[in-house]
């Protein structure tokens, strides 16, 4: 996967056409949940059951592929979080491509939800460079429920990216990939080998551990967790020490869950060394954003927990040190 070009105006054309139609963005959510209980599924195209490898490789239009993978909680917590991110995925391409972050972005969507309690606990795309991210984020079935214990399953996520993801940026290059979870719980202890046969389809008897899992894909891929307010926990202190304890100060605390792609984009910037954060912010005001100092703060945490050792001089030098506000 990973061929073609986004296209803003491809992009806001589909937006308008379902405007004007009545229909929702995402119309296969709403699909399924027409449907008994029973019948809840993810959309083939996104089902991970069975899949060996989701892959970003290069090729002759995209020489320099860079893989970027987001996964958002769909629980019932996140309120409207998904729906935001889908109205700003252009500013996302724009930035990244147009303003020079990454030369070949290649980028797939999942989702999260709890592996206890839901139907449909994973889902996941493939990494494209064209208009088809927005498709696969359509596609995206919100379920909504979550088992109410204040955790999610989001090891999922990392076990599909440690073990069932290749990209070229990695194999080629030795160059990490990125990715994102968007959430606003904590994870689950381990992964039961019961639900990575169900739901995965990997034959195994072992359960796996949570914490070995995130250090297993942070071997590959920059992994971030973003936590935006407007969520039910955004200022629970068990949810951010639990963040923190798995991934240090890559915990992005975002006050305006509106900014998300704003964040990701000037995130994936700075550790490219593309920019500082000041031509970032520059950059946002200049797309039109308002959502400078939104993103400002949440990078700010990167800089506290556990040092800036991870992150590149030039990066760390303008993130400074102001501590959070973290309660």
């Amino acid at each position: 996967m990973g061929n073609g070009a986004w296209s803003d105006r491809t992009f806001a054309a589909s937006a308008g056409a379902r405007r004007r139609s009545g229909q929702a963005a995402f119309g296969y959510s709403d699909d399924v949940r027409r449907k008994p209980t029973s019948q809840w599924k993810a959309h083939p195209t996104l089902d991970p059951n069975g899949v060996t490898l989701r892959e970003s490789r290069d090729s002759a239009e995209h020489p320099n592929s860079t893989p970027i993978a987001v996964f958002f909680d769909v629980t019932g917590s996140m309120g409207t979080v998904p729906q935001q991110m889908q109205g700003e995925l252009s500013k996302l391409h724009g930035l990244l491509q147009r303003k020079g972050y990454v030369d070949d972005p290649q980028i797939m969507f999942g989702a999260i939800g709890d592996a206890d309690t839901d139907y449909v606990p994973l889902q996941v795309g493939q990494f494209e460079s064209d208009n088809r991210m927005d498709e696969q984020l359509r596609s995206i079935f919100l379920e909504g429920n979550g088992g109410g214990q204040m955790s999610e399953s989001y090891e999922l996520a990392a076990y599909f990216m440690a073990r069932h993801t290749a990209t070229d940026a990695w194999e080629k290059r030795g160059k990490k990939g990125y990715l994102f979870v968007i959430g606003d719980e904590m994870g689950k202890r381990k992964i039961r080998a019961r639900q990575l046969r169900d739901i995965l389809g990997v034959k195994t008897r072992e359960d796996v551990r949570s914490e070995d899992l995130w250090r297993e894909v942070e071997e590959r891929w920059e992994v971030f967790f973003i936590l935006p307010r407007q969520t039910a926990h955004y200022d629970n202190p068990q949810v951010n020490g639990y963040w923190r304890d798995m991934l240090g100060e890559r915990l992005l605390r975002l006050d305006d869950p509106r900014a998300v792609c704003d964040l990701i984009a000037l995130t994936v910037g700075l550790l490219e060394d593309a920019i500082d954060l000041d031509e970032g912010l520059e950059d946002l005001r200049d797309v039109g954003s308002t959502s400078g100092g939104a993103v400002s703060r949440a990078l700010a945490t990167v800089g506290t927990a556990r040092g800036t050792a991870t992150l590149p001089a030039r990066v760390a030098r303008d993130l400074g040190t102001e501590p959070d506000d973290l309660a």
